[in-house]
């Protein structure tokens, strides 16, 4: 539902495409935080985080097309981040063609 700036809550999911990864409470932690920080910067309001041992879901109150651009940088940043600290990555993988 919209409200009277137009926006209406959309929610993207980044899903690991090997693996568990936020498995580990740094690993997810982190991802969380990168999370929160980013929308807090991009001034978009984060409703409601969840986590699976493979997936973050966030809910926006943003547009469609907010949540996709925040969805891509906060994919972006987490996987510089777990490359860098983990010698290892990305962190959500890179889908086949």
């Amino acid at each position: 539902m919209a409200d009277d700036s137009g926006q209406s809550e959309s929610t993207v999911t980044l899903s690991a495409v090997s693996g568990t990864p936020l498995e580990d409470h740094e690993t997810r932690a982190t991802v969380v935080a990168c999370a929160q920080s980013l929308a807090e910067r991009s001034g978009v309001r984060i409703t409601h985080v969840a986590t699976t041992d493979r997936a973050i879901i966030v809910t926006l109150r943003s547009t469609r097309l907010e949540a996709m651009g925040f969805a891509t940088e906060l994919r972006a940043i987490t996987n510089r981040w777990y490359e860098g600290k983990y010698r290892d990555g990305p962190l959500w993988g890179t889908p086949a063609p």
